[in-house]
């Protein structure tokens, strides 16, 4: 596993004094993802779990449809995954070389049809109940697992919990979309997709990706510390997701699927 981080000399100014001290920052570099030996995409991330971050991505690019598709993955040089796809897997054009960066995995897309990416899921016939009592507990079960950001307070984070509450999976990077790639790649290689009856909760705001991931990856629930964005809340009411906003303390917003939502 990578350096998650690195220490740095500086100075903080304190009521206008100067102090040089030690400081952890969040490490960056870029991570190549290669598919059958060619070269596919180039991401900024947080060293660590690349192959969950490797195998998530192509979920949710629609390029991995279910863990069967898989034959191997593996690092196979400092800062670069090569996946290997069983015979009768979605074919996809090494040409399409994407590029992400840690603050938007979506960028360098030609439209909003592009990233429309049909999903092997269908998240609007999960039945899945989450007790609101469950949900308003999951923001903190999340800050209390995530190390990386204690040291640096840069990193962000997504967690799967199942409709008890329980952290199933929890995942920390400079991006938020890679924080939901190595989640989705972990249930890749524990053999769990769908992720049915879940509940994904991150850190940040929830945008149109991370509602594209959580669907791509077949989880009902998707709750956010911060605001959604307008597309966002399309995609959800147009995909059958549960989408939730600003969930601090015992408040929170439904933005779509509110019919998950029971107790008082």
């Amino acid at each position: 596993m990578g350096r998650v981080t690195e220490r740095r000399r500086i100075t903080r100014v304190d009521d206008g004094r100067l102090v040089e001290r030690p400081d952890a920052l969040a490490v960056e570099e870029p991570l190549e993802i290669r598919l059958d030996g060619q070269p596919l995409s180039v991401t900024m991330r947080t060293p660590g779990h690349d192959l969950d971050l490797a195998l998530g991505f192509l979920v949710t690019e629609g390029v991995v449809r279910s863990p069967e598709d898989v034959a191997g993955a593996i690092n196979c040089a400092d800062n670069v995954v090569d996946v290997t796809l069983r015979d009768g897997a979605p074919e996809v054009s090494v040409s399409r070389n994407f590029y992400t960066t840690s603050s938007c995995g979506m960028c360098g897309k030609a439209s909003i049809d592009a990233v429309r990416t049909t999903s092997a899921y269908d998240v609007s016939a999960d039945r899945v109940a989450v007790d609101r009592s469950v949900l308003v507990t999951l923001p903190d079960k999340l800050r209390a697992a995530q190390r990386g950001f204690d040291r640096t307070g840069g990193l962000h984070a997504a967690g799967l919990f199942d409709a008890q509450g329980n952290l199933l999976c929890l995942r920390e990077d400079v991006g938020r979309h890679n924080a939901v790639d190595k989640v989705i790649g972990w249930a890749v290689q524990e053999g769990t997709l769908p992720l049915t009856a879940n509940i994904l909760q991150v850190s940040g705001r929830a945008s149109f990706e991370l509602v594209q991931k959580a669907v791509m990856a077949g989880i009902p629930v998707l709750a956010a510390v911060s605001a959604p964005s307008s597309l966002a809340v399309d995609l959800a009411e147009e995909t059958g997701l549960t989408l939730v906003g600003f969930l601090r303390g015992a408040s929170f917003n439904v933005y779509a699927g509110a019919q998950r939502l029971t107790g008082h």
